[in-house]
């Protein structure tokens, strides 16, 4: 398909040729200069937009002349000849031949995600030889962090700067379609997260021949607002959503940080196209990261544009169960805890429009209790939650093992959709730190020094010594001691999570259709029995006690009268008294009246 941004080879004659398309309406002109060839210049067009034909095909190295003084690569770059300063390189999409032809996906309610950073997966080739042991394990699909060109060749993905080009330190275009065909013919789907939010802040030239791609008076985290007001930018990264999932043939995509874009009319628009314009039969997926906890995004059976959000309510409840934190945004779930995470399991977020209980907090979320199960994609960690940490810990050494066993089984056989990160499934003990490489000497520093400030108002860190031992981002070795390795504990984890997957798959994905709540009650201090109706009538009754002590549960959580899913040891036993032992879950499945 044609796309408004970008170089596309298109069909001439007898000889190669490609379309250049630029947005650049800061300037009065724009040359071609495609190496080995002497300048172009190119065609100005109504808005801002300048095109022009030129013989050339796949392979050929080129960049845009915007002034006397800067000649820039693509910001539709489809591969970089080098990194986000060298010439960007025509990419011809016709020239890899899918062998999965008959892929068209799987539904929504059989998602179990899988996070993965490619470049620890030791890059497109390093996944696709991993992923039969996923696809064994219970996986169904994998998120890949963002792969655009970032500066360097290590980098969390989220400071990249040309959207369309996948990273060359992970592979190439072919490279990761090749591994994407690979999942699919093991029945997996593959994510993507994208960052439609900001732009890295090394190699943006966007500012220099399109200010108008900002807003000077909304600013974000990461600096000024993307103006989605224009249309040139709204289409920019409409049809990067739509490239993703056509040309590379991605089954859905997570959007980063969606709270920070402002015209929130532009995500239904962007979904609503998305829909129309890729290619009928397939089951696309679309997904949302989003502070505001905004249910409208979410509604629309059946035809609803977006399938769930990344539950960071959830991830926070349980995260103050398992390790006792009640710092920074988790003390807004350090009160009932409990009682927080049942809301969240019966209703989906935790914040419907209050504010949490610490000084600046401000109203967030509207009603979810509405919304189906699958609706919230839940985890016990991510990325975000443990790269964010001074040190990058794992939860594997935060907290009992036996209560992050138990809490696993609650998120592996709940009616949400579960997402592991990478690790998990073998209890890696490695960090997963918060790591860059940028060329930019003066940058790495002032990320370096950035991170180290950003700790500054946790008492751990009120020493500027303390402060001085968190890992420097942008040293090689705070890349590699972020790699999982497996230790003699391993095996115990991955059967336990294969067990979990194994039940999943057998006894709830059938049954998660037109799936509702029951609602849900917190046991004691750190205990949670959540009921749920299924699709074919039967109830889902599943416990969970995270405490060190048994806890006093409900006849609701007898299994006398239902059949047993799963049980840590004991649990039924003791259910049938009245009581869960400590760190203990127990699942259980009443039949259809």
């Amino acid at each position: 398909m044609s796309y408004s941004f970008g170089a596309q080879p298109i069909g001439c004659a007898d000889f190669p040729c490609t379309r250049f398309r630029l947005w650049a309406p800061g300037v009065q002109s724009v040359g071609l200069e495609i190496e080995g060839h002497p300048p172009i210049p190119m065609n100005s067009l109504p808005g801002g937009w300048f095109e022009v034909d030129a013989g050339c095909g796949a392979g050929s190295r080129y960049k845009f002349r915007v002034s006397s003084a800067l000649a820039v690569p693509d910001p539709a770059s489809r591969l970089q000849a080098g990194d986000i300063h060298d010439a960007s390189v025509v990419w011809d999409h016709r020239s890899y031949r899918w062998k999965n032809t008959a892929w068209r996906g799987r539904p929504w309610h059989e998602t179990v995600l899988y996070e993965v950073h490619p470049g620890l997966m030791g890059g497109f080739k390093g996944i696709e030889r991993k992923l039969p042991e996923l696809a064994e394990l219970g996986i169904t699909a994998i998120e890949l962090m963002p792969i655009s060109d970032f500066p360097g060749k290590h980098n969390w993905g989220y400071d990249g700067v040309l959207p369309y080009a996948p990273d060359a330190a992970y592979g190439s275009p072919d490279q990761l379609k090749e591994m994407i065909d690979t999942a699919h013919g093991l029945g997996m789907m593959v994510f993507l997260d994208v960052v439609y939010n900001h732009f890295g802040p090394d190699g943006n030239y966007l500012g220099a021949y399109a200010p108008a791609f900002f807003r000077d008076d909304v600013h974000t985290p990461w600096g000024q607002a993307i103006d989605f007001r224009q249309r040139a930018v709204r289409d920019y990264f409409t049809e990067n959503a739509i490239y993703w999932l056509n040309e590379f043939r991605v089954d859905g995509l997570r959007f980063d940080a969606v709270h920070a874009i402002s015209e929130k009319d532009w995500l239904v628009e962007m979904a609503q196209q998305v829909r129309s314009r890729v290619i009928a039969g397939r089951h696309i997926h679309l997904v949302l990261e989003n502070d505001e906890n905004l249910a409208y995004l979410l509604e629309g059976k059946p035809d609803r544009l977006f399938d769930a959000q990344w539950n960071d309510d959830i991830h926070h409840a349980y995260h103050v169960l398992l390790t006792g934190e009640n710092e920074g945004y988790y003390a807004g779930y350090s009160d009932r805890p409990s009682g927080r995470l049942a809301r969240g399991l019966a209703e989906g977020f935790i914040y419907q429009g209050e504010a949490a209980l610490y000084p600046g907090a401000e109203p967030r979320g509207e009603r979810s209790s509405h919304l189906p199960p699958t609706a919230f994609v839940d985890f016990l960690q991510n990325h975000d939650q443990i790269g964010n940490r001074a040190f990058g810990e794992r939860l594997t050494t935060l907290a009992d093992p036996h209560a992050l066993r138990a809490a696993m089984a609650m998120l592996l056989l709940s009616p949400h959709i579960p997402m592991l990160f990478m690790g998990d499934e073998i209890g890696a003990k490695q960090p997963f730190l918060y790591f860059t490489s940028h060329p930019d000497v003066a940058l790495a520093d002032a990320v370096r020094e950035g991170r180290r400030q950003e700790f500054a108002r946790f008492a751990a860190f009120s020493d500027p010594e303390k402060r001085a031992l968190i890992p420097d981002p942008n040293a090689e070795s705070t890349f590699f001691a972020s790699l999982p390795k497996e230790d003699d504990s391993a095996p115990y984890w991955r059967r336990w999570v294969k067990t979990l997957l194994e039940i999943r798959h057998r006894d709830i994905m059938p049954r998660l259709a037109n799936a509702r709540s029951f609602g849900a009650q917190a046991l004691g201090s750190a205990g949670v029995l959540g009921r749920w109706m299924m699709g074919d009538g039967s109830v889902l009754s599943l416990s969970v006690n995270l405490d060190r002590q048994p806890v006093a549960v409900p006849t609701a959580a007898s299994p006398d009268q239902a059949r047993l899913l799963f049980e840590t040891e004991g649990a039924a036993n003791c259910a049938r008294q009245g009581e869960l032992p400590a760190h203990a879950m127990l699942a259980l499945l009443e039949p259809a009246p």
